[in-house]
């Protein structure tokens, strides 16, 4: 998917294969300018499973004697700005739509100059049940006092499943933040799924600078906009059962234009092999607490 796009517009990434040995691991991470920290995840993964920010060459080497599949090294961004964008275009139009815009922000506490992050923790809405990864990601700082006002970031993945906060961003949506989305789309041919991006600000964002895309999602793609946005279980309902729609006339299209379906058989094979992957992701994920 990555190759795909302009180098300029994703972070630095390379391949690693987890049957590697680990000081050619190493020397590649060297060879290409790394320097901590940096991120690793699966080329394949699902719901933020087996993301992990590196500090260290220890850590690095845990998590790769562990992972029993081929991961990704990649840059770790900066920009303060993480967002997710839902866009869609029918492969015979110049013009697509954004059908969600949401701000994602990391599960974080915030310091009160006299709580140990550990009772900051436990107090948290979330994190407080997700005590064993916590107690193990942060062993060294749980008895660290964390400044009043000072934010500590406890995941680095921006996921509802690792504790992510969503904001609807809709009402910023507007034909300039369109322009750019149709601009990255055309020559990916890029129809439907979502774009997870970070940025400086949604103004650098909606005139194409200051931004890299941290990865982009096809047909599997969730409309993730429906969550911590207001919807009720019906209107959220309607609103996947539209993208649905919109994912099947596209599907119609392709077809009539040379683009053959897949097979039940193909279907239900990848299916049942998505299903596996995840329970393999679940598992390491539960294992590998760094």
């Amino acid at each position: 998917m990555y190759e795909l796009l302009p180098k300029e517009d994703y972070p630095k990434t390379i391949y690693i294969n987890p049957q590697s040995d680990f000081n050619d691991v190493k020397k590649l991470v060297a060879e290409n300018g790394f320097t901590y920290p940096f991120i690793v995840k699966p080329d394949v993964g699902m719901k933020g499973l087996l993301f992990r920010k590196i500090d260290s060459e220890k850590e690095l080497y845990t998590y790769h004697q562990k992972i029993p599949i081929e991961y990704i090294v990649q840059e770790l961004v900066e920009y303060p700005l993480e967002v997710s964008v839902f866009y869609y275009r029918y492969p015979d139009r110049q013009k697509g739509v954004i059908t969600g815009f949401i701000q994602k922000e990391l599960m974080d506490v915030t310091g009160d100059g006299k709580s140990s992050l550990w009772e900051l923790i436990l107090a948290h809405p979330k994190a407080k049940y997700r005590q064993e990864e916590m107690r193990v990601k942060h062993a060294e700082r749980l008895n660290l006092v964390v400044p009043k006002e000072e934010s500590y970031i406890l995941t680095y993945a921006a996921n509802l499943n690792r504790g992510a906060k969503f904001t609807n961003l809709k009402y910023l949506i507007d034909e300039q933040l369109l322009g750019v989305f149709d601009a990255l789309s055309h020559p990916t041919q890029f129809y439907y799924g979502r774009y997870d991006i970070k940025c400086r600000s949604v103004d650098d964002l909606k005139i194409g600078r200051y931004f890299s895309i941290l990865e982009f999602n096809g047909a599997g793609a969730e409309p993730n906009h429906v969550y911590n946005a207001g919807y009720s279980l019906l209107e959220a309902n309607k609103e996947f059962v539209m993208h649905w729609k919109v994912l099947y006339e596209i599907s119609r299209y392709n077809h009539k234009n040379g683009v053959p379906y897949w097979s039940f058989k193909k279907g239900w094979h990848f299916l049942r092999d998505a299903k596996k992957h995840l329970k393999v992701l679940e598992r390491y994920d539960r294992e590998i607490l760094i």
